[in-house]
């Protein structure tokens, strides 16, 4: 019999083609033949990222083994100058770092990663002193994330800084309200790639009149953004200062408050821009107040907000070519996932939790014949009723043998994710 290590090196990296990330690290631990064939196969770790921390237990094997596999993006936890040194020296091509709970208040450094094109500042409790770090990167950044940091420089200085980034395509600022910025058509002006723009809205009352008209637009033209998201909002707008977001195809609102001001400002925001593709709405007034304001575009939706069952009548009346829904209401979603073969029949991918669903309801989901990928987000149980406090977070026995019965029950046609993967460098605001 051929032994397993004969095999053709093209057929091992087939079939380690189709293992999870963590199956790759096991396999390339059982022998130093498939520790070469994985570490020698760039294409298998694209979109692997690595998570640093305590880099005195790092030598050089392990830095040899990331620099063969072609990491591009990495996160920095708890980490400083030196770090970024030592990082550039075994990967200089780096094109994606995240810098979490950085310990020094500054990072020029970064100016040694000369590919970086994506960047994640987050959760420092080391105030940043200055963005000057942000200068060398002008040219090369397309995505800046800045989260959770405290910055004792003015803003002027920090908007001076962002502004130069001028080939950004993606930015995210995330404070705790101490930014204080009247209007984004400064950044906007300067932004003229920017796609998909986070903000947040806490300082804000009233949106002004320019607020996103940047001085290079023309009247009745149109930003090139398409993804907007609006952290802690309830400011009031108007019509007139939603024109120049003509081309947004995606919008998500964060509220901060649970109970919402007396004025809906979704209904203008949903007046405004009736091409909408995707919607997702957190917190702020029930369903019930804008629901009937929705444009019949909408292709996405995610509701974590207060709904009945006659709001989603309204939803699939307003939008009824609705492929993708991810359903969270406040109050119990046991009599809603019933309804949604007849209301959404077009659906193709559904989020939803399962703990207060019965079995008879969450199998109903078979007749949503376009399904084909289910997400349960609460994939955890209790396994004594009398101690709360235990939790395990894994699928239970229940769960896993409802998903087996769908999965029958559709030829095995629906796959069905228990456990969402997020992009490392995204912050977990959103």
């Amino acid at each position: 019999m051929m032994s397993a290590l004969q095999l053709p090196a093209e057929l091992w990296l087939q079939v380690f083609s189709f293992l999870s990330w963590r199956d790759k690290l096991s396999v390339r631990c059982t022998c130093s033949h498939f520790r070469h064939l994985l570490d020698k196969s760039r294409p298998l770790w694209r979109g692997f990222n690595v998570v640093l921390r305590n880099f005195s237990r790092y030598n050089r094997p392990f830095w040899r083994s990331l620099a063969q596999r072609h990491v591009g993006s990495v996160s920095v936890h708890s980490g400083k100058r030196k770090h970024l040194k030592q990082l550039s020296t075994w990967l200089p091509a780096l094109d994606a770092l995240r810098l979490d709970d950085w310990l020094e208040g500054g990072a020029d450094e970064l100016k040694q990663f000369r590919w970086l094109q994506r960047l994640s500042v987050t959760s420092c409790s080391t105030p940043l002193k200055n963005v000057d770090f942000l200068f060398p990167l002008s040219r090369q950044l397309k995505q800046l994330s800045l989260c959770n940091v405290q910055l004792t420089c003015p803003a002027s200085h920090l908007l001076t800084a962002i502004s130069q980034l001028t080939r950004l395509t993606s930015l995210l600022l995330h404070h705790d309200g101490s930014l204080r910025v009247p209007t984004l058509s400064g950044v906007l002006t300067h932004l003229t790639e920017l796609k998909h723009l986070s903000w947040t809205m806490i300082t804000y009352k009233t949106l002004s009149r320019d607020f996103f008209s940047p001085a290079h637009l023309t009247a009745g033209g149109a930003l090139q953004l398409s993804d907007l998201q609006l952290l802690n909002y309830d400011a009031v707008v108007t019509q007139e200062v939603l024109q120049p977001l003509s081309r947004l195809r995606s919008l998500s609102i964060f509220h901060l408050y649970s109970v919402p001001g007396p004025t809906c400002h979704l209904q203008t925001w949903l007046t405004s821009l009736p091409h909408l593709h995707s919607l997702n709405v957190h917190g702020g007034h029930p369903l019930a107040a804008y629901a009937d304001f929705l444009p019949s575009s909408l292709l996405s939706l995610t509701l974590c907000v207060d709904l009945q069952p006659e709001d989603l009548q309204v939803v699939s009346h307003r939008a009824p070519h609705l492929e993708h829904l991810h359903l969270e209401p406040w109050s119990s979603s046991s009599n809603l996932v019933r309804l949604l073969p007849q209301l959404f029949p077009h659906l193709r991918t559904l989020r939803i939790r399962h703990q207060h669903v019965s079995d008879a309801d969450f199998l109903c989901l078979q007749q949503l014949q376009s399904l084909d990928t289910l997400e349960v987000l609460d994939s955890y149980y209790r396994p004594d009723p009398a101690d709360p406090s235990w939790v395990v977070y894994e699928p239970s026995p229940r769960l896993l043998q409802l998903i087996s019965d769908l999965q029958k029950l559709t030829n095995h046609r629906v796959r069905v994710i228990t456990s969402s993967h997020r992009d490392p460098l995204t912050c977990d605001c959103v």
